[in-house]
């Protein structure tokens, strides 16, 4: 697949503004939602149907639920951003048959099992925002929140974030994308994993261990993806130990992107640690593997 021409950026959001939240993975804890939808509600108008709080096993209902629900909210125009209320699992059950190429303007915010969504769309050449689910935002600081407030509102780059360590020296430009490890993994060979060509890829997951790191991560060179990218941004890889033994994930993760000889930076606060700050997925940055620092290169909504 070719990549974008040109990538699309939704409108930026103006307080008060509708915003849609959507259930379209896992089923959720009902507390912790209304944590986060009490940050999003302070300062937009967050809408939601009855239906949001259904269960199916480990789905947040039927899968002809979740999809009538995303679809939904993907056509209306008059919706400025899509709120995930949890990760877990189901995104990708329902990309056969969502109105991507109908997507409107709307923000799509969230991360972990969203990464599927979120590569779908960039598939179709949408910027959207690798950030905090609603069960995950109430227990975020304040800058978190933020950040979040200003890559939606704001057609200014976001200020930089910095990783804690260098695994590979280099300096790489190009569109951020990625999230999610093992969904990204589940995607290859699909229609709906955009082309990387000359991007900088971002990587996080949480309770892999070792060996599942470095299986997920060699599927993805024997798919050729690293022969596409410029650079590597690692995230947080939360309680990814394997028990007794006498090396650390990172070490692992440290020798994989030596392999590739890719300029490599780790320990950014993105995915499933205490701290995850948002980032737009799409938009062009710079990753300073030497300083571990990745700067945002334009906004993530439009002028």
């Amino acid at each position: 697949m070719k990549a974008p021409v040109r990538w699309q950026k939704p409108l930026p959001l103006r307080p008060r503004d509708t915003v849609h939240v959507v259930a379209p993975a896992g089923p959720f804890d009902k507390a912790g939602f209304e944590a986060g939808l009490a940050i999003i509600g302070q300062r937009y108008s967050p809408v939601y149907g009855p239906d949001l709080f259904s269960s199916h096993r480990y789905l947040a209902g039927q899968d002809s639920r979740r999809r009538e629900e995303l679809s939904r909210v993907l056509r209306d125009p008059q919706g400025r951003a899509i709120f995930a209320a949890r990760g877990g699992y189901g995104s990708m059950r329902l990309l056969p048959g969502l109105p991507l190429a109908e997507a409107g303007p709307s923000a799509l915010v969230g991360f972990s099992d969203i990464t599927a969504l979120h590569l779908a769309l960039q598939a179709k050449g949408w910027v959207s925002l690798h950030g905090p689910v609603l069960t995950q935002l109430g227990k975020q600081p304040p800058e978190v929140h933020e950040r979040l407030f200003q890559l939606l509102e704001s057609p200014a780059p976001a200020p930089p974030l910095s990783g804690t360590d260098t695994y590979v020296a280099g300096t790489a430009e190009g569109p951020l994308l990625g999230g999610n490890l093992a969904v990204l993994t589940c995607l290859v060979g699909t229609p709906y994993l955009p082309s990387f060509e000359g991007a900088v890829l971002l990587l996080e997951d949480v309770g892999e261990r070792p060996y599942r790191l470095d299986r997920m991560w060699t599927q993805l060179r024997l798919a050729g993806l690293f022969q596409q990218v410029r650079g590597i941004v690692l995230g947080d890889f939360t309680a990814c130990e394997e028990k007794g033994a006498e090396y650390t994930s990172a070490e692992v993760l440290r020798s994989l992107a030596q392999e590739e000889g890719l300029p490599c930076a780790a320990g950014f606060p993105i995915g499933h640690g205490a701290l995850n700050f948002p980032v737009p997925l799409g938009v062009t940055v710079r990753l300073e593997a030497d300083k571990a620092q990745l700067s945002f290169l334009e906004g993530a909504v439009r002028e």
